[in-house]
């Protein structure tokens, strides 16, 4: 990656990956939608209280796949797919065990009332029985994108995301499975995603693959700190959506959390395409770090921060103007109050876009250039730390108005930490 062509390497690498993680975050979007026109909004608030672990299941998936893979990146180790493939079944089955006993106590402890919970223990059964495909699938995604073919990775995703949809329908409306046939179809995806992924192999393309290894410990602990930071991005949307759902239920109960279903979903999207920003510099700021080419490293930076900038002002002003047509999209039953309280969420929680965004990006670039503490402080306090404590008392001081405020809020308080932090690291280069 020369300096004359740095520039068409990171859009390359960004275009894939954006288009890429706006297909696979569709998975959930697409249930929301169908479960919304096929089943109600009782359906819509079970979806919302169990996307949570689908966030935990991504999250983990992620974590092993781009921690596996920028160590990859940087340090060109044939060993570590295989270790990162082990971690990845160990994970798994933890998450099916408790798919196959614990649904319905998840359920409960999730906040699932008469009204919602079987829907929502049917949903989280399919879900966690379907994790190791979705742990695989990201995986394989993050290697095959760090092993030079971007344009696979982004095919994959997308492709498997097109299914989901067509599944959905096909199994919520004629075929009548309702949350079943719902959760069915998003698991299902990653499957079709995987067979996409396997041409990476029989082209013979791939530079990496399984070997007969023993299960090396360290080597999860290593691939967990570099890609920790993905971890606690995708884990800080779950909670974040488990924390707002016990809130809004206290404040406005079950047709409040139908109208932050939405807002979440739709957030999941837009959130993934600062996502596919961060991962798609990710295999390029690894690449030049390994070879000690410092001006690269600062350009793609440079040139991922104005990108994310203009992303966010974009999105900002498409979902300001269209609020009212898109929460209608979601609004079976036309319910009035179901669309003040979604159409006044839209616009003032996605304000947090331009600097979650940011956020985001830095978290990546942190973790790409072995600057794991950084990573990890910025992931923590815009996931758990702030955000948590924020919701609760802007909540009680505002009612929904905090709830909305507290993401926008917590990001820019963030960003003040991440600009002092790459200042840090701009001063000792």
């Amino acid at each position: 990656m020369e300096n004359t062509n740095i520039k068409q390497t990171f859009f390359k690498y960004v275009t894939h990956n954006v288009l890429g993680m706006i297909g696979l975050s569709c998975y959930i979007l697409a249930d929301t939608f169908f479960i919304a026109r096929g089943v109600g909004a009782n359906g819509l608030t079970a979806l919302n209280l169990a996307i949570p672990i689908y966030s935990f299941i991504h999250g983990t998936g992620l974590m092993i796949g781009m921690g596996g893979a920028t160590r990859f990146a940087i340090s060109k180790s044939k060993t570590v797919f295989t270790q990162a493939f082990y971690y990845v079944l160990i994970m798994a089955s933890i998450f099916v065990s408790i798919g196959i006993l614990l649904s319905g106590g998840l359920a409960n402890l999730l906040g699932a009332n008469a009204d919602t919970y079987q829907m929502a223990t049917t949903y989280l059964q399919v879900i966690l029985c379907f994790s190791p495909m979705f742990m695989l699938n990201n995986l394989v995604i993050c290697f095959v994108r760090n092993d030079d073919n971007p344009k696979l990775a982004m095919n994959a995703m997308l492709i498997g995301s097109f299914s989901n949809i067509i599944l959905d329908y096909v199994f919520v409306f004629p075929l009548k499975m309702g949350m079943f046939g719902a959760a069915l179809a998003t698991g299902i995806a990653p499957i079709i995603s995987l067979l996409i992924l396997s041409m990476h192999f029989i082209k013979k393309r791939n530079s990496f693959q399984l070997y007969r290894l023993r299960p090396q410990p360290r080597t999860y602990l290593d691939i967990s700190l570099i890609g920790v930071s993905s971890l606690v991005t995708e884990l800080s949307s779950g909670i974040v959506i488990i924390v707002f759902n016990s809130i809004i239920l206290r404040i406005k109960g079950n047709l409040g959390v139908a109208a932050y279903g939405i807002i979440a979903n739709i957030a999941l999207v837009v959130i993934s395409i600062f996502i596919g920003i961060a991962q798609g510099v990710q295999p390029i700021l690894s690449k030049n770090y390994g070879e000690q080419n410092k001006q690269n490293v600062k350009k793609v930076l440079n040139y991922g921060i104005v990108t994310v900038v203009t992303f966010a002002l974009i999105i900002y002003g498409f979902f300001f103007l269209f609020s009212e047509p898109i929460v209608g999209v979601f609004n079976k039953e036309h319910d009035r109050e179901l669309a003040r309280i979604a159409v006044q969420g839209l616009r003032i929680y996605f304000t947090s876009f331009l600097f979650a965004g940011i956020n985001i990006l830095c978290c990546t670039y942190f973790s790409s250039i072995d600057k794991l503490r950084n990573a990890f402080i910025i992931s923590i306090l815009r996931g758990f730390i702030i955000i948590i404590p924020l919701a609760m008392i802007l909540s009680s001081m505002y009612g929904m108005i905090g709830v909305w405020l507290t993401m926008t809020l917590t990001e820019f308080l963030v960003l003040i930490l991440t600009v002092v932090l790459l200042k840090n690291i701009n001063r000792r280069n």
